[in-house]
């Protein structure tokens, strides 16, 4: 049944791109849309009726597809895994990602490549699926170079689009950087245990028991941080964030689906999987909690200051990502996971709102022309309103639930030295404040104040343009095929969270216990030796309680009231930037904001002059005139005419007159007989 919940959406994509142009609109959206909801379906029942059910020791089942390598005793399947780390991706990935295509089936309509639109995004559905199923890290590589391919496709997705070309080949390249470290990491990981695979395959036991057992060593630190630099390209972090804001330029069912719920969420997944590993090295986690610490609250401050719908909620995303990072590094994996999972509902809603107004105001983007909109779009200001609420922290919502506990974690933390834990949560909390405060901001001025478009605004200042406008004129709430996903995803807003209520608030926290079982828990710091590891076994080898069984927890103990205190203070934070952006914003919408924040702090502009500028000199002068035009080709061309000459040469003795041919027989019978005659 895994195997189905993959190859669905790629019997879509091969119908849709070989036979989509015959089909038309409405039997192309069927297709696609129906084999991510046989997808869906399958999911949900696979978890609910399979998984679910098993003792939380035997929560792990496995589908062995076919013996993809073989070499000795290396063994290489391509075969998926579900526990309940892939259990929970597995269902929001389908389910939103279902979501997402009822509502492109809208927002495309039109667009003359409907179907080739469709066809990249099932395919990318197959990858993702792939990568979070697969039970060893060369299919997971599969899946991830190729949601990596699938993200080029549709971030260029308008071909005559120069924007569109140069982000989807600044995805690409940035990317491969971090697939680099991912490639070593993975060679690193044989080399030292002599498989990828973390399930046991015959006589070889997995990861997940060989981590277990190695030391606390340089090996791991260096498997740890190069998986790590993997991650940092997939799910922009610093320095490879640079590519996410630009792939704004794809169409927005792209933005929700590829860059807010599934592709950008697949270097924490990475982190998460091999979890066993990085709790083996303090160094690597702190570089973790670091990295993510430091990019949240960048990408938060240059979220501040943009003007494009989609910008704002492009370095939202990457700000968010940091958090997600911030809770591995300080051991909170399942934090991380919760915020994963809370993000794909608020931010694909908050992506797919944005798409709402674009299409509404005839593809205006840029916030500074709006103002006003909550008369002509109600549906689509009350769904945002949720979303907006839900990344701003607004109590009982699900960006509160897992934000507040990932603050909790990092100021409770011992998995780091000294007071990082305290440091890492005060710069999470300024995070927060500005969170609130920026997307306040983008919410004001969209649908608050008065309204600043008119005649002289509406003919496509903005930078997308996707099929059917509906012509020009005043802006107009979009159609149900478009709103209704909307509606969906504000409710899981609001309540996707209420699953992980911390126990300090009276709640059970079912999201963590279940997936406790599947995720190492960090030792405190300077007892990474020691870290334990709890391993479901798996449900269909029958081990029971045998080796790799789950473990007795550690009991938690912390000051209840203290976590309390923290979540207050929180709530204040998030509710005073609420209040702070509406002050400020909707008194003067088009406060002027600092050019250093405006122009995102000049990187891309340092990254040309440090290093795109040098290569493309060095490629230019040394690479293309030096060796390959005057080298290369003039060794190749210098052959040639020396060739041409000889040919030139041996081609006057061609003179077509016997006397001349007589002569040199003469001339030739002469230099053999002196020859023997004088040796």
């Amino acid at each position: 049944m895994l195997k189905w919940i993959t190859l669905a959406p790629l019997v879509g994509a091969a119908i849709c791109g070989l036979f989509g142009k015959k089909l038309g609109e409405k039997l192309v959206s069927l297709v696609a849309c129906g084999s991510v909801a046989v997808s869906t379906v399958l999911a949900f029942y696979v978890f609910f009726a399979k998984l679910l059910p098993l003792p939380e020791d035997q929560r792990r089942l496995t589908d062995p597809f076919f013996t993809w390598i073989r070499v000795g005793n290396f063994q290489a399947d391509f075969a998926y895994l579900l526990d309940p780390l892939s259990g929970i991706y597995i269902l929001f990935v389908t389910g939103v990602g279902f979501l997402i295509h009822v509502y492109a089936t809208g927002y495309m309509h039109g667009d003359p490549g409907f179907y080739r639109f469709f066809a990249y995004l099932n395919l990318f559905m197959f990858m993702m699926l792939t990568l979070v199923l697969a039970d060893n890290l060369l299919l997971l590589f599969v899946g991830w170079e190729g949601v990596g391919l699938c993200s080029y496709l549709l971030i260029g997705y308008y071909i005559r689009k120069k924007e569109a070309g140069d982000a989807a080949k600044k995805a690409f390249i940035t990317n491969r950087i971090g697939d680099f470290g991912y490639m070593i990491g993975v060679f690193l990981i044989f080399t030292t245990f002599g498989t990828i695979s973390f399930v046991a395959k015959g006589s070889t036991a997995g990861l997940l028991d060989l981590a277990k057992a190695h030391p606390a060593d340089t090996v791991m630190t260096a498997i740890a941080l190069l998986l790590f630099v993997g991650a940092t390209g997939k799910s922009a972090q610093i320095p490879l964030y640079v590519w996410l804001p630009d792939a704004m330029a794809g169409p927005t069912p792209v933005s929700a689906l590829i860059h807010a719920a599934t592709m950008v969420t697949a270097g924490v997944y990475l982190t998460a999987r091999c979890s066993f590993i990085f709790v083996k090295s303090p160094t690597a986690m702190f570089v973790v909690a670091l990295i993510g610490a430091l990019t949240a609250l960048f990408a938060a401050t240059i979220g501040l200051a943009q003007n494009d719908i989609k910008k704002v909620l492009a370095y939202s995303t990457v700000s968010q990502l940091g958090y997600m990072f911030l809770a591995c590094g300080v051991g909170a994996f399942i934090a991380g996971i919760f915020h994963v999972m809370t993000h794909a509902f608020f931010k694909a809603l908050l992506f797919l709102g944005s798409g709402s107004v674009i299409h509404g105001m005839h593809d205006e983007q840029d916030i500074r022309r709006m103002g006003g909109l909550r008369k002509y779009m109600p549906i689509t200001w009350i769904t945002m309103m949720a979303g907006w609420l839900a990344i701003s922290g607004f109590p009982l919502l699900s960006g509160f639930f897992s934000k507040d506990e990932i603050l909790w974690r990092a100021f409770s933390t011992e998995a780091l030295p000294g007071p990082w834990g305290k440091v890492f949560w005060g710069i999470a909390a300024l995070t927060a404040l500005m969170t609130a405060v920026y997307m306040t901001r983008m919410m004001v001025m969209t649908f608050w104040g008065r309204e600043r478009f008119g005649q002289g605004h509406e003919a496509h200042h903005g930078h997308e343009a996707h099929g059917d406008d509906h012509g020009h004129g005043r802006p107009h709430e979009s159609p149900a095929s478009m709103w209704i996903p909307l509606v969906v995803l504000a409710v899981l807003a609001v309540v996707g969270g209420w699953i992980g209520v911390p126990a300090a608030l009276g709640g059970a926290n079912r999201f963590e216990h279940f997936l406790e079982p599947a995720i190492a828990q960090a030792p405190a710091y300077g007892q990474a030796g020691h870290a334990e590891i709890r391993v479901a076994a798996p449900a269909a080898e029958g081990h029971g309680a045998a080796a790799g069984a789950v473990e007795a927890r550690t009991e938690e103990h912390h000051d209840t009231g203290t976590e309390i205190g923290l979540t207050i203070l929180s709530v204040i934070l998030g509710l005073g930037g609420i209040g702070l952006g509406f002050m400020i914003w909707n008194k003067n919408p088009l406060k002027p904001m600092p050019k250093l924040l405006e122009n995102k702090y000049y990187v891309d502009e340092v990254y040309n002059a440090a290093i795109i500028n040098p290569i493309h000199g060095t490629s230019k002068w040394v690479l293309w005139k030096f060796v390959d035009v005057l080298i290369i080709d003039g060794i190749v061309n210098g052959l040639a005419r020396l060739m041409s000459g000889v040919g030139s040469g041996l081609r006057l003795m061609q003179t077509g007159f016997a006397r001349s041919y007589a002569a040199i027989i003469l001339i030739g019978a002469i230099a053999v007989i002196g020859y023997f005659a004088f040796r």
